[in-house]
This record gives structure tokens, sequence and C-alpha cells, in this order.
């Protein structure tokens, strides 16, 4: 292959997997946002659990639809889309008067995430070599933990600039509404995405399926010789018109006895990679190392080493998942996950509570320092008891307000163990459950039900997520930390003993080969 080929696929490739960089900035920005708008409009948890988990909702939702109108009207006007709903997205979250109007700006953001989500990784495999393939497929999961990334530097450095009393950032506004220029900022990467997305030819596969092969075949000889070109183009003809020739499978045959057992396995590992409180971490990351009593900035700061630890061990496991397996892999991921949770749990269990008057003499101004003295002296063993004085003695709408300063001042325990626990978590799992759900999803269905079995965990996963988003705020509050990193650590521990036991390695196996050890071995669990 000519080098302008290759040039030309890895840039067509690159602006397309924009769309994973999106997804990943939009769903992670909202952890810097989260301590800003509790107190500004005076949520309960479980609505500051919806401020975060709508998006899933809706790109649940997209997700379902996605397939069907790319199909209809191309995966490039799809993209184009996309990057619309981001765009509109981030400029009506910025500017949201109101908490009910923010979830529905985040909504529509989540049909953004849902369309990308499907539509760019299939754009890619549409128009990619066979040899190039797996590497530029992978451009768009390395884009979402870049995006992911970003989202907590960009949140870091707009929280650093209000603090920094420049002329130009009060003109901006930028240090009374660090939350909104956090959200609104996603806007210059979604127009640039717009912008770039005209440079991407159709969907070769696409142009075939609507019978416009002249231009199929120009897209192709873009990316590969005049002769391949040819034979691709008649390859994808050929399975579009056995694809025609074949009934659609309905949704019940997903749940007969014969393949009870690669069910089992699928919803198992979609319930596994969110039930273990990845998103937990990703989206509320800040708040998290706020209740170490580490102060705002530093949490900030250590969102950011979170993203690099996540991007780092994504690139590890596409490096060594064809060698290692992915059995092995989850493996050593799932046995991670439930030793940092469980320092995680430790690390909360063990602090304690103290307002000492050094400590009072350092709290900000705006705090009362009548009511403050109620606490001169006293120690609390758990988070939960300090919340809850802090509750009843300066109200709830204030108690919002002041929280984190009043745990930054208070609290003693081990705050590298935190960081040791969430490092250690991010890492094990970047390494495993990440990227290895949805090789194994590809891998264990069988070829006539694996579309649709796909959907169907993937909407479980989806599911999982959204309510774990949605909940993890109340469980601080009602349960407390330690409690809440335990059970992670628990449903961890679980899932290692069955994918254990239940999980055949799937590596260096064809598919055939697959279908058919898979369903041979269905009758090993016909009685769970």
């Amino acid at each position: 292959m000519k080098e302008a080929k290759i040039r030309f696929i890895f840039l067509i490739s690159l602006i397309v997997a924009m769309g994973g960089f999106l997804m990943g900035f939009d769903a992670s920005v909202i952890s810097g946002v989260v301590k800003f708008i509790e107190p500004e409009f005076n949520l309960s948890k479980i609505e500051l659990g919806w401020a975060v988990s709508s998006l899933t909702l809706t790109a649940t939702l997209a997700m379902m639809i996605a397939g069907p109108l790319s199909d209809k009207f191309g995966r490039k006007p799809l993209l184009l889309w996309a990057a619309t709903l981001y765009a509109f997205s981030a400029v009506a979250s910025a500017f949201a008067p109101s908490f009910i109007l923010l979830v529905i700006a985040r909504m529509v953001g989540g049909l953004g995430v849902g369309i990308s989500l499907i539509i760019a990784p299939m754009y890619i495999a549409e128009i990619a070599p066979s040899n190039l393939r797996g590497r530029l497929v992978s451009f768009n999961q390395l884009n979402i933990v870049i995006g992911i990334s970003t989202a907590f530097f960009t949140n870091y450095l707009i929280l650093k600039l209000g603090q920094s009393g420049s002329g130009w950032v009060q003109n901006l506004g930028i240090d009374n509404y660090q939350w909104r220029w956090m959200l609104g900022l996603e806007m210059l990467p979604a127009i640039t995405y717009f912008v770039f997305l005209f440079i991407v030819p159709r969907s070769p596969r696409w142009l075939l399926m609507k019978g416009k092969d002249k231009e199929a075949l120009k897209v192709l000889m873009k990316v590969t010789s005049q002769e391949q070109a040819v034979k691709d183009a008649e390859t994808v003809k050929a399975s579009l018109i056995n694809s025609s020739n074949k009934k659609k499978v309905p949704l019940s045959e997903l749940f007969k006895p014969a393949l009870r057992f690669v069910l089992i396995i699928g919803i198992a590992i979609a319930v596994l990679q969110q039930i273990t409180g990845i998103n937990s971490v990703f989206f509320y990351a800040p708040m998290i190392f706020e209740q170490s009593g580490i102060g705002t900035d530093a949490s900030f700061s250590q969102a950011i080493l979170v993203g690099l630890t996540n991007v780092v061990f994504t690139i590890l496991a596409i490096l060594v998942i064809d060698s290692l397996g992915r059995k092995l892999l989850l493996i050593f991921g799932l046995s991670g996950i439930a030793i940092s949770m469980f320092i995680l749990s430790w690390g909360f269990h063990s602090a304690t509570y103290t307002l000492t008057v050094e400590a009072i003499n350092n709290l900000p101004a705006h705090i009362d320092r009548e009511k403050i003295e109620h606490f001169n002296g006293k120690t609390f063993t758990n988070d939960l008891q300090f919340k809850r004085e802090i509750e009843q003695v300066f109200g709830k709408v204030d108690a919002k307000k002041i929280e984190s300063d009043l745990i930054a001042a208070a609290t003693s325990m081990n705050a590298w163990m935190i960081l040791l626990g969430i490092v250690g978590f991010v890492a094990s799992f970047a390494i495993s459950l990440g990227p290895v759900m949805w090789v194994l999803f590809s891998e264990i269905f069988p070829n006539f039900i694996r579309g649709l079995a796909i959907s169907f965990v993937g909407f479980i996963n989806s599911g999982v997520s959204f309510l774990v988003q949605l909940v993890f705020p109340w469980e601080l509050a009602s349960i407390g930390n330690s409690a809440t990193f335990l059970l992670y650590g628990l449903f961890a521990l679980a899932g290692l003993v069955i994918i254990s036991i239940i999980l055949p390695e799937t590596k260096n196996k064809s598919l055939e080969e697959l279908e058919s050890i898979l369903i041979k071995t269905k009758t090993s669990i016909q009685h769970i």
C-alpha cells in the first residue's frame, strides 16, 4: 500500500475517532461540576446523581437507534448530527439557568454520545483495510480515554484560572462561573469535529448498500489498490445479498437453552464492568479525593493522574490482549480491582475527623465562627457522623456550601492510601474489564445472533452504568465512604470467582471454533 494511502486512511480514522474523544470528554467533564452545582441549585443526593447519570440514559436510547438510522441516512450524516448535539449541549449546559434545564442539556449531549459510540468505530471498520482494521478501530477507544483525561485537565485548569485573580479571567467571568466554563469548553472540539468531518468520505459499505457502486469504488481506491478495491466491493455486495436473504432473528432466540451459557457470560461481564464502580470514579473523582481531606485543588489535580493512568493502561491492554489472553487479563484486573477497593474501604474506615483551634482559625472567613465553635475539639470516628453534625449545626443548604472546607480541615487519614487505591483501581480496570468486555462480546456469541446479542448485553451494561452513577452520591451520604467501596470490592471478588470458573479462553481461536466450544459447553450449566 502506498504511503499516501496509508496517511489518508490514518487521517480519516483519526478525524472520525474524535467522536470517541468528545464522548470521553462529555461524560467526564461533569466530575468537576458536581462540587459547584450541588450548593448552587440546592440539590439532593439523588438529584446530583441525575445530573451525572442523565447523559447515560439518553446515550443508551441513541445506541439503540443509531444503527438503523445510519443504514437509512448514512454514517457521515449521523456523525455530523452527533457533533451538532455535542456543541448544542455544551452551550446549553453552560448557560442553564436551572437544574432541570441543565439535565435536559446533558441529555441532549447523551444522544451525541450514543451516536458516536456506535457509528465512529463502525465507520472506521467499514473503510479500513483488513490488515490495519484492528489498530485503526482501537483509535476510538484510545480517544475515549484521552477525552476523559482532557476533561480532568481542563477542569483543573479552569479551577486554577478562577483563583488567579487576573483581570481577563474576571472579565470573562471564569472566577464566578467556573462550572459553566468547564461545560461550555466542549463547544470548541465539537465545532472542530463538525468542520473536519467534511473531509471524510461517505462509508463505502453504505454506498454499496444504496447501489452507489461507482462512488464506493472511488472511496475504496483512496485507501487501497484498484484491484483490491474491486475485490472488497464484490465481497461487500455478496455479504449484503447474503444478509438480505436471511430471516430476521427474534430476541426470543437469545434465551433458548443452546445459548444459555454464552448469555450468562455476556450478562456477567456486562454487569461486572459497571457494578465494580468505574463510572463512580471517572464521574466523581474530585468528590472522592475531597472526601480524603486533601482539599479542592489537590482533588482536581489528582483526578488528572487518574485520567493519565487510564490512558497508559488502556494502551498496555491493546498491546498484550492477544498474547496474554482475555481470561488472564480479567483475572488479573478483577484481583486488582478488589484489592484496590478494599484499600479504599480501609483507608476511609480508619479516618477520624477533628477540628482543632488552629484548623478553625484557618477556615475561610465566610464560615460562621459561632456555629463552628460547636466542633472545637470534638472527634468523629466516621464521615457519616461528621457530615450529619455539620447539617444539624449549619442547616442543609449551608452545609452543602462548606462541607468540603470542613472535611479538608478536619480529616485525619492516609491520603496516599486513597490515591493508591483509586489509581490501582483505574489501572486494573483499564487493562481488563475496560477493553476486554467488547472483545469478548464480539467473540462469544454465534454469528447468526451476534448483532442482536451485543445490543442486548450492551443495553444491560448501560442500564447498570446509569444506576451506579445515579446512586453514588446517595451511597456516600447514606452508608458512607468505607461501606460504598467495600461493596464495590465484594462485587469484584464475586466476579473474580465467576470468571475463573465459567469463562473459557478465547484467544487464538476462530469465531467458528469458539461457537463450537461454547455451544458444546452449555450442558455443564443446564441446572444453574
